[in-house]
């Protein structure tokens, strides 16, 4: 509900270029929570070799999904 009461009320500001740096700005602490909290969990329980596989193959899935759109 508070997302669409934000949302009516920010609807005059947001043009293409606010939601590309909101778009970076979450996508930047995405790739920060993977790296700062969830491979240091997965090293500790053993398994940190997997989780690096998964987080280069994200990285390649979204890099060829952006190539893909242009």
């Amino acid at each position: 509900l508070g997302a669409l009461i934000g949302f009516y009320f920010l609807y005059s500001f947001f043009d293409e270029t606010v939601f590309g740096l909101l778009f970076a700005s979450v996508g930047g602490i995405m790739v920060y929570i993977s790296l700062d909290e969830l491979l240091p969990a997965a090293k500790e329980y053993g398994k940190h070799h997997l989780s690096i596989y998964g987080l280069m193959a994200g990285m390649i899935v979204m890099a060829l999904s952006v190539l893909l759109l242009m």
